[in-house]
């Protein structure tokens, strides 16, 4: 049985061994050092966020056709260019927009899309096509090829459950959304005095138990200790989103020694009664990027970190019965930041007179902009981490 296998099948991975089973270690080296260069925040819309009601053509007899009752009024919708608006529930992203700091890129998707959830999200997550099924994410291969020497908590995903794009085959990100609990668990009597006694193994797979616990603690206590440093004090709104990135910032400005971070909106899912439900969810992700924003500015972060938003898929261009919209292809990404080479709306907006089977057709790869992403940001080779070639957008 192989390291990864064994690890996967032991106590040590549950909580039943009192390590949090939402701490994935890693096998960075236990010296800590302070944030250095570029920072990549990542922000996943779950659910499947509709983009026409997001990006809204509101200049389009079409789109108004095939969505009578959830069209977004023209009169209401914050125009970016002649053709495409902003939600009038995105009101808050209007002066980032403005200020050349946001891109839109329509139409992202990849060939022959899946629109089940879970599938189409292990798509985006891995990086990989529709046809190959990869347990690694596109994040986990770039700290696999990086990180061999990289200080702890390289990778960090504020939820409860480390997301499939930050697993590698050797090193992975963590994932808490309590550091005071992480540290509290990890400082069980029990583990203490395991890693307290703990003498070198013959055995490779007991070792690297041991390894992990020992990193673990010792990252539990960095990550509270950091975490103690900095309160914000900006007003950030009422909301564990907001919540998660004001603990963003908060490490980012107390100097953690942390590159990646990854963050989730949920709800996006909107087969019925979508228009209060998407209004009262962009509005949640608008007025929470744009007070992270504002934090990161106060505190001279924000030329050195790039924010991209994206979701698991679109929805239908039509309406359904229920007043909602269902699964559907080809979606809008952000990409936010203080360096964009190209801002604002990147490319044309959607043809709805050219559908296939009622359903956007992508024109950019999602890996394209993944390659830009690890080209251009994190200075590394993605061809290495993605296992193709892409052309470059040229917007970072």
């Amino acid at each position: 049985m192989n390291r990864r296998k064994f690890i996967q099948n032991t106590a040590l991975a549950s909580s039943a061994f009192l390590v949090p089973n939402f701490l994935k270690s890693t096998d960075f080296r236990k010296t800590y050092g302070s944030r250095s260069g570029k920072t990549l925040v990542v922000i996943q819309l779950s659910g499947g966020n509709d983009g026409l009601n997001t990006i809204v053509p509101f200049n389009n007899d079409i789109y108004y056709k095939l969505r009578p009752r959830l069209a977004v009024s023209a009169a209401d919708a914050i125009r970016l260019n002649d053709h495409q608006a902003l939600n009038p529930a995105l009101q808050a992203l209007q002066n980032i927009y403005d200020n050349g700091e946001m891109t839109i890129l329509n139409n992202v998707g990849y060939p022959n899309p899946n629109r089940s959830h879970f599938r189409s999200m292990d798509i985006w997550q891995t990086g990989s096509g529709s046809h190959q099924y990869i347990q690694t994410g596109w994040l986990g291969r770039y700290l696999d090829s990086e990180c061999q020497n990289c200080q702890p908590h390289y990778a960090l995903d504020v939820d409860d459950k480390l997301n499939l794009a930050l697993k590698g085959s050797e090193i992975s990100g963590f994932a808490t959304d309590s550091f005071a609990q992480l540290n509290r668990k990890t400082k069980n009597r029990y583990l203490q005095l395991i890693t307290k006694h703990h003498q070198e193994q013959d055995h490779e797979n007991v070792e690297y138990l041991y390894k992990t616990l020992i990193d673990t603690q010792s990252s539990a206590e960095y990550l509270f200790e950091k975490s103690k440093i900095h309160r914000s004090t900006i007003k950030y709104p009422n909301h564990k989103f907001a919540n998660d990135l004001k603990t963003i910032a908060e490490l980012m400005t107390a100097d953690a020694d942390i590159k990646i971070y990854y963050a989730t909106l949920d709800g996006f899912d909107t087969h019925a009664g979508q228009k209060m439900k998407q209004d009262k969810l962009l509005k949640t992700y608008a007025d929470s990027i744009s007070t992270f924003i504002k934090d990161l500015k106060s505190n001279d972060l924000f030329n050195d970190t790039l924010i991209m938003t994206f979701s698991e898929f679109g929805r239908r261009v039509k309406q359904n019965a229920s007043g909602g919209t269902d699964h559907g292809t080809a979606n809008n990404l952000f990409l936010m930041g203080g360096k964009l080479k190209k801002a604002g709306i990147y490319n044309e907006a959607p043809n709805l007179s050219n559908l296939d089977n009622g359903d956007l057709i992508y024109n950019i790869d999602f890996r394209q902009i993944y390659a830009e992403v690890l080209n251009r940001w994190l200075d590394t080779d993605a061809t290495k981490v993605l296992n193709q070639k892409f052309n470059s957008l040229g917007v970072i």
